[in-house]
């Protein structure tokens, strides 16, 4: 028996140890499992961390190839487009508000007598003793109900129309004001264009500003313009701000390591950003006169002088320094010849006898072709009936002789030797000066105009003849009115300069300190 139990109980131990023995397995199974699980999810999550670094990267570079683009692209992106601004998209359209009262637009239905009147008794209920009194009590009843009711509802409905009315006033108080408003407003846009068409210069200065600030640059470029405009020479001056160099990204690309899990920048080269700088001073310098002559339809403009120029701070001084790095005087003829899809913007420059930097990324300046402070809003804007007013010795009642030795005067203060000749048949002035610096100096032919009208461009090439017969280096043409765009074609890559009236008035003022103002007397007549 003992032994019977002996072997039931080894026996019993046995199979526990296998059990163990399978739930260990089955439990190193698992384990095992697990970390399997583990290292894959810690594989895949890896994989995705990988993508999704190598994923930014590329929109980085995609990002910095789209800027890169634009950039190389800012001229022929504006061709895309027309710059030319209707009046009728100046006003502000007439969505004006509709009147709607609501529930207060809806009559409530009056009361109805005959639905207050009770149903005659019939059959059985007729006969009984009585129901025509009762009935009669009943329709008094009701038609005291229908007499209540519709008092209730003839106030409700006076109080109804009363508000409905409040509503109303209220609408067309608010209607007309913002009718009157929008009138208004359609009224100042057919001044504007009123203005625009006498070429009054307050206006075509406004509208060709506006031009310009429509235009869709990159979002870090300033798009800073100021604007003037000559009518006697229908002449356009504009001044525009270019960006810095620093616009141009140092990185060339991005490149992520996954060994190090780091993403790293390649630098872009100094040649290549420099190149790319000369390209956007040229793309916006052709650009701006594109959009310009683009959108004047009419052609109010002959001629458009570009002054484009950069902002930075003095290395030396800590100070603000503004530089001129390109600089063009052009005609609408010329440049409407250009088949600007197809140009090299540097060579086109060129061919436009543009002075461009000969390294903007130093800030080597070049000279404005005409600065903008000389074209002087008080000559520009003159109002003849504050004239009277107006104590500035008028340049138009000098006598010759007069006249004459303010001219002189003034170029002897702009620090040139003055020699004056025969007198003038035309009433101007003719001198000989000389310009005493080295290497830059030597013999000056100046000639002055007084006229009214437009001086016309056989003057500039009878100046042009004198230069040469006298061996000049550089010859100047002074008027108190101004020249058409023949005269500056003529003088375009010639030792020539020519200066209008606001020209005159600005250097009189900037050198002899002398203010003047033209102001031509009604029987004036141009010397022929």
């Amino acid at each position: 028996m003992m032994a019977t139990l002996q072997k039931e109980a080894i026996r019993r131990q046995k199979e526990l140890e296998k059990e163990q023995t399978q739930a260990a397995k089955a439990a190193e199974k698992a384990r095992r499992a697990y970390e399997n699980a583990q290292k894959a999810d810690q594989k895949e999550r890896a994989r995705l961390y990988a993508e999704s670094r190598i994923a930014q990267v590329n929109l980085q570079n995609e990002q910095l190839e789209q800027v890169i683009t634009s950039f190389n692209t800012l001229l022929t992106d504006s061709l895309k487009t027309d710059s030319f601004i209707p009046f009728e998209t100046l006003k502000q359209p007439r969505n004006l508000p509709s009147f709607n009262p609501g529930p207060l637009a809806t009559p409530e239905p009056p009361p109805v007598e005959h639905n207050y009147r009770p149903p005659e008794p019939s059959g059985l209920k007729k006969l009984l003793p009585g129901s025509k009194e009762k009935y009669a009590q009943e329709v008094a009843k009701a038609q005291d109900l229908y007499a209540k009711h519709r008092v209730e509802h003839s106030a409700r409905e006076q109080q109804r129309q009363a508000k409905l009315a409040e509503l109303r006033a209220d609408f067309d108080r608010h209607y007309n004001d913002e009718l009157q408003k929008i009138n208004n407003q359609h009224a100042e846009v057919d001044k504007f264009q009123q203005d625009f068409d006498a070429r009054i210069p307050s206006a075509v200065v406004n509208y060709f500003t506006m031009v310009l600030a429509a235009s869709n640059y990159p979002d870090n470029f300033p798009q800073h313009a100021k604007v003037a405009y000559v009518p006697e020479s229908a002449q356009l001056v504009v001044e525009y701000d270019f960006p810095n160099f620093e616009t141009i990204p140092e990185v060339g690309t991005f490149k992520y390591t996954k060994s190090k899990d780091e993403i790293t920048k390649t630098t872009r080269p100094l040649t290549q950003r420099k190149s790319l700088y000369n390209s956007i001073i040229a793309q916006i310098t052709l650009r701006t006169l594109y959009e310009l002559f683009k959108a004047d339809r009419k052609h109010y403009i002959d001629v458009i002088v570009f002054n484009g120029y950069t902002e930075s701070i003095n290395k030396g001084t800590g100070l603000p320094l503004r530089t001129c790095l390109a600089t063009v005087r052009t005609s609408h003829d010329i440049f409407e010849k250009l088949d600007l899809t197809r140009v090299d913007p540097l060579a086109c420059l060129q061919g436009l006898n543009a002075s461009v930097s000969k390294s903007p990324t130093e800030l080597a300046p070049v000279r404005p072709v005409l600065e903008f402070d000389m074209v002087d809003p008080r000559f520009i804007e003159e109002i003849d009936v504050l004239s009277d007013l107006d104590q500035r010795p008028n340049l138009m009642e000098l006598t010759p002789g007069e006249f004459e030795s303010l001219i002189t005067n003034l170029f002897q203060k702009m620090g040139l030797e003055t020699r004056q000749t025969q007198a003038s048949r035309d009433g101007g002035v003719d001198c000989v000066a000389y310009d005493p610096r080295p290497i830059f100096g030597g013999k000056v032919v100046i000639q002055a105009k007084r006229y009214k009208h437009t001086v016309g461009v056989s003057a500039v090439r009878d100046l042009y003849g004198t230069l040469q017969n006298e061996g000049a280096s550089k010859g100047i043409l002074v008027t108190t009115s101004g020249y058409g765009k023949a005269s500056f074609e003529f003088a375009e890559g010639k030792p020539i300069e020519l200066l209008s009236g606001s020209n005159l008035l600005f250097l009189l003022s900037e050198h002899a300190g002398i203010e003047a103002k033209i102001d031509t007397p009604e029987n004036w007549k141009d010397p022929q």
